[in-house]
């Protein structure tokens, strides 16, 4: 008798783990590598989880309907539908707050959580970004005639402080706001003696992801910040940063992230001024 197919992540994990000493060797290949890597599964091309897993594109195909999904597609959501339920809605993590709390969450609570949250997340990027890969991003934007900013949505004002930071230090650079769906053009002036600085973590905004792929494409050098070397914008950079930004709550800090903005912005200016 066939499995129900797996409505959820937990109902997937569960059934890979009952028919795992069954499978081919294949595909136990592509389970563990699911189990192991669910953000890739939830965010690469067909082409790209096959390559890392090591097997055809069609294998990956033949995987998802021998546990019952129609293609895919169809298994690629469950794990997108679990990167949302890790990030509930905004209502939901105030709910959580209030149920961890009590009725009232008390602001001195709320202020020790997120300073505590925000300290971890500067240690943890002590910790992931190696010096000699920081000195490369620098050397990247340092060289560049003008630098292109990518973040949308949670990772906008990050963006947003970069143009700022650069403008104040004499380095011409260009915020892509995407405003009116027009980030594609917004870029479309980008040469190969221009830089792109994308920023995005989990779950990745993809229009940031495109338009670093887009970038990459005619040879534009790209510096990102992401949490994961499975994150989209890392096959498209040159160099890229690791920041694991902590949470309180399910609200995620951002202060890693704007301490190493910061110190990119400062660093490509004085590697400017070296000559």
């Amino acid at each position: 008798m066939m499995d129900a197919v797996p409505g959820d992540y937990e109902g997937l994990r569960a059934l890979l783990m009952t028919r795992r000493e069954t499978m081919p060797k294949r595909l136990k290949q592509i389970a563990a590598f699911a189990l192991e890597h669910p953000e890739e599964m939830a965010f690469q091309t067909v082409a790209g989880i096959a390559d890392h897993a090591g097997v055809q594109p069609s294998t990956l195909v033949r995987f998802a309907k021998s546990l019952g999904y129609d293609g895919f597609s169809h298994l690629q959501q469950i794990f997108r539908d679990r990167l949302r339920e890790r990030f509930p809605d905004y209502r939901e993590r105030l709910r959580s707050l209030r149920d961890i709390e009590g009725h009232h969450v008390h602001a001195n609570s709320l202020l020790e959580g997120f300073a505590d949250a925000a300290a971890i997340s500067l240690n943890r990027m002590r910790e992931s970004v190696r010096p000699e890969e920081l000195s490369r991003a620098i050397e990247t934007l340092a060289k560049a005639n003008t630098i292109y900013l990518l973040g949308a949505r949670r990772v906008f004002p990050i963006a947003a402080y970069c143009a700022y930071a650069f403008g104040k230090l004499g380095v011409r650079a260009i915020l892509i706001d995407h405003i009116a769906q027009l980030g594609p053009e917004q870029l479309a002036t980008a040469t190969e003696h221009d830089a792109v600085l994308a920023i995005s973590f989990t779950p990745y905004a993809p229009v940031t992801a495109d338009l670093a792929t887009a970038a990459a494409r005619r040879n534009i050098p790209v510096v990102a910040i992401t949490d994961s070397a499975f994150s989209p914008l890392v096959p498209s950079a040159d160099v890229w940063l690791e920041v694991a930004e902590a949470d309180f709550g399910a609200f995620r800090s951002l202060s890693a992230s704007f301490a190493l903005a910061m110190a990119l912005a400062v660093g490509t200016a004085e590697k400017r001024a070296e000559g």
